[in-house]
């Protein structure tokens, strides 16, 4: 069995490989991977066992057509994780992020149409559905984006439809909810307030801090991804939720207590552009088809997630170097 994993030194995708390494999901020991990855500022090979024998690192990007048709024959399927991501930095440029999500995906579709290969699990967000007032959205919703950044990923879910309805390509979409745990760049919510609280510094709070959430460990968010890759049906999309939904002041409440930090550290900054008030998902289908549960409590994840980055300061200190008050 070999597996080739986009983006497989960012956060998620690096947490996934780790994992198939480890021989932790059943009927994959003894997988072999190849981590495809750009290394843009949130990839690092620091993320990965890189002298793993099972382990092949590629440096590359999905854009790269060439690339991808040399790399992809004689793998048994594709885990697409990469993608540009924080919401924040699509409402400085969008650019970025509609050529790696939209252009990048398509390069990496028509790459594996060229060579049979597939499955092709695309990994998506609840952010294509906008903002929900109440109740969740089911897989069947419209999609609704409200910033760049999760208008290309809609545009990639799109695409991924597209390519199997019209060529047969077996892909499957999952799309999830916020995601949290090690090895997370510190420009997302929970680790920038982790490595700024441990640090002495002030936390930003965008507005009141009404904005909810519903947040799912990176260890479910893969498992639940592989239970697509085993047992999905080609072209459907599945909701990966995590059961647990904050609002961001109540997030910043517990990251407070957990770094034993006062509230005089949180300041509160403008709202972004934009800003969905509520995400909130209905996992029900991967429940009943593939038997999908989050094991991770939020309050035990969220204490050893701040217990990982108290213990591993060699890791995140140079991603956040100049990252002061002013």
């Amino acid at each position: 069995m070999r597996i080739l994993v986009t983006g497989g030194a960012g956060f998620i995708g690096s947490h996934y490989v780790r994992t198939l390494l480890a021989d932790g999901y059943p009927g994959y020991e003894g997988a072999r991977v190849t981590a495809l990855d750009k290394l843009s500022y949130a990839g690092n090979t620091d993320n990965l066992p890189m002298d793993h024998e099972r382990l092949t690192f590629v440096h590359g990007d999905v854009c790269d057509q060439e690339l991808l048709r040399q790399v992809l024959p004689g793998h048994d399927a594709v885990v697409h994780f990469a993608a540009e991501s924080h919401v924040d930095r699509s409402v400085d440029g969008a650019s970025a992020f509609v050529v790696t999500n939209v252009l990048g995906t398509q390069s990496l579709l028509d790459a594996c149409l060229h060579t049979g290969t597939g499955p092709v699990v695309h990994v998506s967000t609840d952010e294509v559905y906008g903002s929900i007032a109440s109740g969740a959205w089911t897989e069947d919703e419209p999609l609704l984006p409200n910033s760049p950044y999760s208008a290309s990923k809609a545009g990639s879910d799109l695409l991924a439809r597209a390519y199997h309805r019209t060529h047969g390509l077996d892909v499957r979409v999952t799309r999830c909810s916020n995601n949290y745990g090690p090895h997370q760049h510190p420009e997302k919510l929970i680790p920038l307030f982790v490595t700024r609280l441990l640090r002495g510094l002030t936390v930003p709070l965008y507005g009141e801090g009404a904005n909810v959430r519903e947040w799912l460990h990176v260890e479910d968010h893969c498992r639940a991804i592989q239970l697509v890759l085993t047992g999905g049906r080609a072209g459907e999309v599945y909701n990966i939720g995590g059961a647990t939904a904050l609002s961001n002041r109540e997030m910043t409440e517990r990251l407070l207590e957990l770094c034993g930090a006062d509230r005089d550290r949180v300041r509160r900054v403008a709202d972004r552009k934009g800003h969905d008030l509520r995400y909130a998902i209905d996992d029900a289908k991967i429940r009943a088809e593939l038997g999908y549960a989050p094991r991770r409590s939020l309050d035990e994840g969220l204490a050893s997630v701040v217990e990982w980055y108290r213990a591993h300061p060699g890791w995140w200190k140079p991603l956040v170097e100049g990252d002061g008050d002013g």
